[in-house]
């Protein structure tokens, strides 16, 4: 870092909207000085530019910018659409949060001379010996955003402020922005996509991107055709309506095969699997992807969606670097694409990406 870094100092990400304006409040009320750092993940965000800058000029606080839009597609984007055109189910935040957003917020407090970052996320961090630095869950279970945050490093995490933390839910912070009369106290949540237009899904966007969807089959789990399909980016595992095609009873999608362009239709006892794997796995304790001594064969909780309630499970390596995660309880619809997150009591100790 060269040289020493202030402790009072604070790079906040800030958005315009109610959660970072109000983080930004109560770091103020903790005597720290906040910095407002807005990061531009479309070529220019003119109406996002001017909503963050406003609430940094009535927070009374300097304002950085920082257009990082072509490490985001690079990083973000093109993973996202080749994703879904595989047939899996990617969640841009957990690629996002390592890979563009924290490493704009720590690359602009080394440049600023602050030890902290921090964002408006609902989470906690924790220290303790056996597991180092680690993000925790938030105080209120029903606003915990701690899966996404499950791929930052310990070197990151020593560094985060979460001043959210111990929010009960949203209405708990637009209170405080209330209070201060902020002019976003009542600003609608931002949508969960962030690069997608107004009224865009996924599909439409990757369509306007110029990509081929190819049309495949539908089949059973003998391997018998059952009709045709619009395309594997229609579809994700656990999906029962806009099929398109009927049984006279439900049938949900159970398996995409990239390779053959096939549609697997089963019933919804075919969801349930006590077993899942994930690849790409990360650890903070360690740093990547090698699972620490302290988890092998542990009893744990993991969690296969960032909606899911923790479930028991042990986990263990395999012999190709994959992670094998077995759970107490079946669970239903483990999703390609989609993370796994394990949790020792209420701290976040690694994941991965199901295959």
């Amino acid at each position: 870092m060269g040289r020493s870094l202030d402790k009072k100092k604070v790079i906040l990400g800030l958005s315009g909207g109610v959660d970072s304006t109000t983080a930004a409040l109560l770091l103020q009320k903790q005597g720290y000085e906040v910095t407002g750092l807005y990061f531009d993940v479309s070529r220019e965000n003119i109406e996002g530019r001017r909503a963050a800058e406003q609430a940094a000029n009535e927070l009374g606080i300097p304002f950085l910018y920082e257009n990082v839009h072509d490490s985001f597609e690079k990083t973000v984007v093109e993973n996202f659409c080749g994703e879904y055109l595989a047939g899996r189910t990617p969640n841009p935040c957990v690629v996002c949060n390592p890979g563009i957003k924290f490493q704009t917020l720590i690359k602009a407090a080394d440049q600023e001379g602050a030890f902290h970052i921090a964002t408006g996320h609902y989470a906690r961090t924790v220290y303790t010996p056996e597991t180092g630095w680690t993000i925790r869950q938030a105080a209120s279970e029903k606003k915990d955003q701690s899966y996404m945050l499950y791929r930052l490093p310990a070197s990151v995490i020593e560094r985060l402020l979460l001043p959210l933390a111990n929010m009960e839910d949203k209405e708990a912070a637009r209170k405080i922005a209330r209070k201060e009369g902020m002019f976003n106290a009542e600003a609608k949540d931002s949508q969960e996509i962030c690069f997608l237009g107004d009224n865009e899904n996924y599909v439409d966007f990757i369509r306007n991107r110029g990509f081929q969807i190819q049309e495949g089959e539908f089949i059973n789990k003998k391997g018998e055709v059952l009709g045709r399909h619009k395309g594997l980016l229609y579809y994700t595992i656990g999906q029962r309506k806009g099929l398109g095609i009927t049984f006279g009873k439900p049938v949900f999608v159970t398996r995409m095969d990239p390779a053959a362009g096939t549609v697997e239709l089963g019933e919804q006892e075919d969801l349930f699997s006590r077993e899942v794997i994930c690849a790409g796995s990360f650890f903070p304790s360690s740093g990547n992807e090698t699972m620490p001594a302290f988890l092998e064969g542990r009893q744990i909780k993991a969690k296969i969606r960032y909606a899911a309630k923790p479930a028991a499970a042990r986990i263990e390596s395999l012999a190709d670097g994959r992670i094998k995660t077995i759970f107490e309880t079946p669970q239903r619809a483990a999703t390609p694409g989609q993370s796994i997150v394990f949790y020792a009591g209420d701290q976040v100790v690694g994941g991965g990406f199901i295959k």
